[in-house]
């Protein structure tokens, strides 16, 4: 089972500071039709104004993932950890017990763009940790590069979800295959550019919703940019 999910058909938010696509149900957007994926809960696609940022704020039992595109995203938080987050790197938060952090663009003239992802965990109320690690653009040409998963394979940041997350680059005659287990679920999201992913051509927001499947294959991309989710039935 294949379902596509056009860029266009997410929920959307206009904060004038924030604009914001929500892929599943999220604040003040709400469809029953889609409330998450597997445990793939939320994947918002955000550009934040210079100047401009998420003041301090509580999260719990969660895994957040943050994926920058363009510009850098300051983050602080309650664990005491202050870093940046430019493009290239993955962030990886386990909310836990309880954590609190903020979230600014502060740059002068520069919007962030970023994807804001999580996955419910595998093991509630664990201790709060933090994990940011960059991943070469060059791992990530013409191949499925592994950047978050339970046990770190291939310098992974580490998740408390049963759950992988691949990011690949793809252009012209670059192909890329997944085995996939048809007793899971797979999520594929197009970051940028266009892509043909198991015969279903994809553009940039675009996603496909994968179930009872065995193989994802990708072919013909056109400067894209791709994550792909392995994840929990």
């Amino acid at each position: 089972m294949q379902l596509l999910r056009k860029s266009n058909e997410r929920g959307y938010a206009d904060h004038g500071w924030l604009k914001s696509f929500h892929s599943f149900s999220f604040a003040g957007y709400h469809d029953p039709r889609f409330m998450g994926w597997g445990n793939l809960r939320v994947i918002n696609e955000d550009w934040v104004a210079a100047g401009k940022g998420f003041g301090k704020h509580a999260h719990r039992n969660m895994e957040i993932i943050t994926y920058v595109l363009e510009g850098v995203l300051a983050h602080e938080d309650s664990m005491g950890n202050v870093e940046g987050i430019p493009p290239g790197d993955v962030q990886r938060m386990s909310a836990g017990t309880g954590v609190t952090h903020s979230e600014f663009n502060h740059a002068h003239d520069t919007t962030t763009h970023l994807l804001q992802i999580w996955l419910e965990p595998s093991t509630a109320e664990i201790t709060p940790s933090y994990e940011q690690k960059t991943i070469p653009t060059l791992g990530k040409e013409g191949q499925l590069r592994l950047i978050a998963s339970p046990n770190g394979a291939h310098n992974s940041v580490v998740m408390t979800a049963d759950a992988k997350l691949y990011a690949g680059l793809f252009s012209g005659a670059q192909t890329a295959d997944l085995k996939l287990n048809p007793q899971r679920k797979a999520y594929v999201h197009l970051v940028r550019g266009t892509l043909m992913v198991n015969e279903q051509l994809l553009q940039a927001g675009d996603a496909l919703l994968i179930a009872e499947e065995e193989h994802l294959h990708l072919r013909q991309g056109q400067a894209a940019e791709v994550l792909v989710f392995d994840l929990a039935p």
